[in-house]
């Protein structure tokens, strides 16, 4: 939790948040920008714009780093003092600025595979997905399809069921809410270039959302792998990436993902894509932070 006066301070028009030793804005910014098709958020000028909701309120942010801080700006309206904090926690909560990497990288310091990552990227986090409706839909729409036509199914998506904020002539965008993509039917999402599979899912993820039935507190307070895992439409992969992109739960491990087969490939130099036996001998130098592992893994595919 931030702490007035420790982690934050509240200057009205902007707010302070003081980083651990263990952050680079730049590496973050780095994975942030990785893709030109984003609409979620933009990078631009070494800070990172980021459109919010709190209390039906909309307030955009523009994030960027100040030596040993990261400022949270406020683009037009200052919120009142409750929507500064929630943007606050927000911020802290999306670059894991509560976790202490220090166990994580005298852990690997000898690791032949993560060593010279973490020394090439030092103070990289977990950018994580705080919205669980966003991390489940955005694991759904990745399912067994190449990332960039992931995200032109995401930019449908949020074009046609999210919530647009224009500032200076240019807009901005909100994950649609549960409660809007409940109303609708199947031909509403397959006519985006859903499969019909992939449509069924996102409507009953949305569904039980709405209506209460599944939480982000359920399974941060629960055994989040088993609540998933009984989700129509997730299976280990998706729950693990859930966990670790949404819930930052350092251990989730999304063993299967193809992604992470491509980077140790490269980092050895193998002739062919590990195994998943191998992978978890691999990864048993990384017990307890394999989802870190495989976030750092991941920088490799996008150098």
């Amino acid at each position: 939790m931030l702490t007035e006066g420790r982690k934050w301070i509240d200057h009205v028009t902007y707010i302070q948040l003081i980083l651990p030793e263990e952050f680079r804005f730049s590496e973050c910014l780095t994975f942030l920008g990785r893709s030109s098709q984003e609409i979620l958020h933009e990078v631009s000028d070494n800070s990172f714009y980021k459109l919010i909701k709190v209390d039906e309120e909309h307030i955009l942010l523009k994030v960027k780093c100040e030596e040993h801080s990261l400022n949270i700006e406020f683009l037009g309206t200052i919120p009142n003092q409750f929507s500064r904090l929630q943007a606050a926690k927000y911020v802290w909560e999306l670059f894991d600025l509560d976790r202490d990497l220090q166990s994580f990288y005298r852990l690997t310091d000898k690791d032949p595979i993560l060593a010279p990552l973490i020394k090439k990227h030092f103070g990289l986090r977990i950018i994580g997905i705080p919205n669980l409706f966003e991390a489940l839909c955005w694991a759904i729409m990745g399912q067994q399809i190449n990332l960039t036509f992931a995200y032109t199914l995401k930019r449908r998506f949020v074009e046609n069921f999210g919530e647009p904020f224009i500032y200076q002539d240019k807009t901005y965008w909100l994950f649609p809410s549960p409660e809007k993509i409940a109303q609708l039917d199947i031909a509403d999402l397959t006519t985006l270039q859903f499969t019909t599979r992939k449509a069924e899912y996102i409507l009953g993820i949305s569904k039980q959302m709405a209506t209460g039935l599944l939480t982000k507190e359920e399974l941060v307070h629960s055994d989040s792998q088993q609540i998933l895992l009984n989700i129509r439409g997730v299976g280990k992969w998706t729950a693990d990436y859930v966990r670790m992109k949404c819930l930052l739960d350092p251990s989730a491990f999304p063993i299967a993902d193809v992604g992470l087969h491509n980077a140790i490939m490269y980092q050895l130099g193998l002739d062919k894509k590990p195994s998943i036996k191998e992978i978890k001998e691999f990864a048993l130098n990384w017990k307890g932070w394999e989802g870190y592992a495989t976030f750092y893994l991941w920088r490799t595919l996008y150098e």
